[in-house]
């Protein structure tokens, strides 16, 4: 399976997953459509799907469009059916949904929205956390509470140390300076801040992380409890 990160809007990416074998893919997250047409219409690839992480118009922007053209079923949060344009599949907390080459685990991470999924494409180590985990942070609390998040954080921590992160925003280096202020003697997190930088300056997506990166260097995920965490996500948010 083939990922390609294409950067939409500001500072959003949305991910197409390609089974190069039968050119066929599905979409997360398309944010606007014409990045995501550009590249299927370019390459002769077939889009199948697109999934969503949550309803946010940043997430979902490119979904009538998409769905229209290519005749895409959209797959979201079964408690979200009525907040996805277009909706045409609903999934559950740990539901395995599989279709031809695809096959992920969803897991409900509220905190950032209620109905907050992510998609975690467990044979090929790589999850898709929208906005939920990002690259040396988090998400904001908008519908959720300061526990649900901090518990959604706490599931990423569980897996496997080598497994890709895609997330939804091009947030880390922004969020470097957050975690190298409140944990300034942090060597691996400078380490990384170097390796951010060079991408950046070759004009390179800083992501995938991954979850030993952000074991070691995401001051949200090294919150050794809720009220630390809390304190955290509130200077955060007036940073």
């Amino acid at each position: 399976m083939i990922i390609k990160i294409i950067p939409c809007l500001k500072d959003n990416y949305s991910y197409l997953l390609i089974d190069d074998i039968n050119n066929t893919s599905c979409v997360i997250d398309p944010s606007e459509a014409d990045p995501i047409a550009e590249i299927l219409d370019k390459n002769n690839i077939r889009l199948d799907f697109i999934l969503n992480t949550h309803h946010h118009y940043d997430h979902v922007g490119g979904n009538k469009k998409l769905k229209e053209k290519y005749g895409a079923k959209i797959v979201g949060y079964i408690d979200d059916k009525n907040r996805i344009p277009e909706i045409d599949i609903t999934v559950k907390d740990k539901q395995i949904w599989k279709e031809k080459k695809f096959e992920a685990k969803i897991f409900h991470i509220p905190g950032h929205t209620s109905g907050h999924i992510c998609f975690y494409f467990f044979n090929e180590k790589i999850i898709f956390s929208g906005d939920t985990l990002f690259s040396l942070g988090c998400g904001r609390i908008f519908e959720g509470t300061y526990s649900q998040m901090f518990n959604s954080l706490k599931f990423f921590k569980d897996l496997p140390l080598d497994t890709n992160i895609y997330c939804g925003h091009e947030y880390t280096l922004k969020n470097s300076d957050f975690c190298l202020k409140y944990d300034p003697d942090n060597e691996n997190l400078k380490k990384k801040i170097i390796i951010i930088k060079e991408k950046l300056e070759k004009n390179l997506p800083t992501l995938p992380t991954t979850i030993k990166d952000e074991i070691e260097c995401n001051i949200f995920l090294r919150s050794k409890n809720l009220v630390n965490f809390s304190k955290l996500r509130d200077l955060k948010d007036n940073f």
